[in-house]
């Protein structure tokens, strides 16, 4: 199927993209940056590069955000300069990458990202040299160290928005593509063919949702149309690469929108395909609980609070595993064993597609774990429970879970009241449990009208704490 799918959209590989080799000006009056506002050290290896003969200016998401009144997260620098002339010119650099060179240039803890203007791919094989450039049989690229002029990194550059090269020296922005049209009109937009530029790199789609989530912009038309149907080319990019790829996506402050443009355009099946499956049978469960963790880790960044991908990706993953558990345990396997058996299959499955690492890995399955533990009460279990470093991700899990309308028989107003009481008042606690409830799993039934209110706490349905 695949196969097929790449045969019907190769022939866009051969259209002639439109290069616009002169720049709209953007003078000083037009516009109000200032490179006051703009990194100290950014400004600084401009400078330099400028004086040692090289074009050099501060580029992409720098500028963008800057005139969207956002803070830039970095800042980063695109020069005729080759990757080891860069590394001439300051010793506290250094060359990465081997499918696309870049220098990073350190001050402190700022890193200052340094990229040669990249020219365009041979499109006839055998053009070209392979060590610089290489391409799959799909028109992915492998290999991008192709460089050229500013003229052609500037139709190298993914979106519009980005393409936008601001000249320190006199406070002037260089516009190839129309960025600044497409930032006052908040459009998205793919420079030159979208079909021909999500198959150099599938991963520009993610990227579109990503811009359009975190900026609240709209993906142009154009730009939208076939991402639909190339969606399943994301199956052909790295896992490692599209682990850091969730990470940028879900943890930018937008995660809960990103996740509905993920969904609208058919790009979640491809990251996460066992919750795609589970979002499908159940899409308002399934639903409520990955939003509501989203909603919640959006909040902790814009609080400045810290959130851990471990909790994030318990809660993607976590309407798949039910389903998996009940099956395990329909064989006749006891809870907690049937919960780590579907737990460790479910993760594998998942890293095939994104590269969990184990940092990550081994406290999803404690989270999971927990849920098979938290009703287990009797004696001295709860006081165990409460001292145990997963305690918290797990409670703040399980109050996640009746938050989206899964019924625990109040077991999460349970632990709230007793993580509160004295130790006399957690003894009686205990004693008032009736004996049925002691050793039984907590039900997986769904509440019709969601869970009942509770007094907020501070982490709540975050587990980062």
């Amino acid at each position: 199927m695949l196969k097929k799918l790449i045969q019907s959209i190769r022939s866009p590989l051969r259209l002639k993209r439109t290069v616009r080799t002169t720049p709209e000006i953007v003078g000083s009056n037009q516009h109000s940056l200032r490179r006051e506002q703009f990194s100290r050290n950014a400004v600084n290896v401009v400078e330099r590069l400028q004086r040692a003969g090289y074009q050099a200016y501060i580029v992409g998401g720098g500028v963008r955000d800057q005139l969207l009144g956002i803070a830039p997260k970095d800042f980063d620098v695109a020069t005729s300069a080759t990757p080891e002339q860069v590394r001439a010119e300051f010793r506290n650099a250094r060359v990465i990458g081997r499918r696309f060179k870049l220098v990073h240039v350190h001050f402190g803890r700022e890193i200052i990202e340094v990229a040669t203007f990249r020219a365009n791919h041979p499109q006839e094989e055998g053009d070209g040299d392979s060590n610089q450039a290489s391409r799959n049989e799909a028109g992915r690229i492998l290999r991008d160290n192709v460089y050229g002029t500013l003229e052609d990194d500037a139709q190298r550059r993914d979106f519009t928005i980005n393409a936008l090269y601001f000249d320190v020296s006199d406070e002037r922005i260089l516009d190839y593509a129309h960025g600044v049209h497409d930032i006052r009109n908040r459009l998205v937009r793919l420079i030159g063919d979208p079909e021909q530029r999500y198959l150099e790199d599938p991963v520009r789609m993610l990227r579109a949702a990503r811009f359009a989530a975190k900026l609240d912009f709209e993906i142009e038309k154009h730009s939208a149309a076939p991402i639909r149907k190339l969606a399943p080319m994301l199956r052909e990019i790295p896992s490692a690469r599209l682990f850091d790829e969730v990470l940028k996506l879900f943890l930018s402050g937008r995660g809960e929108r990103t996740f509905e443009l993920l969904v609208e355009y058919e790009l979640f099946a491809p990251l996460f395909p066992a919750s795609a499956k589970a979002l499908a049978r159940d899409p308002e469960y399934a639903g409520k609980l990955i939003r509501q963790a989203l909603a919640n880790t959006d909040e902790r960044i814009r609080q400045g609070k810290p959130v851990t991908p471990a909790f994030l990706f318990a809660a993607l993953l976590w309407p798949a595993l039910p389903a998996r558990v009940a099956h395990h345990q329909d064989r006749g396997v006891p809870p907690i064993p049937a919960m780590q058996e579907a737990a460790h299959e479910l993760i594998s499955e998942q890293c095939q597609r994104t590269a969990v690492p184990k940092r990550f890995t081994i406290p999803i399955r404690e989270i999971w774990d927990m849920q098979e533990r938290l009703p287990r009460r009797q004696g001295k279990r709860a006081d165990l429970l409460l001292e145990n470093p997963r305690f918290r991700a797990g409670y703040d899990f399980l109050l996640l879970r009746e938050s989206a309308g899964e019924e625990t028989g109040g077991l999460g107003d349970w632990w709230t009241d007793y993580q509160d009481a004295s130790d006399g008042e957690r003894r009686g606690m205990i004693r008032g449990l009736a004996s049925s409830q002691e050793d039984g799993a907590a039900p997986r039934k769904r509440r019709r009208g969601g869970s009942r209110k509770r007094r907020p706490r501070t982490g709540e349905g975050a587990g980062n704490e």
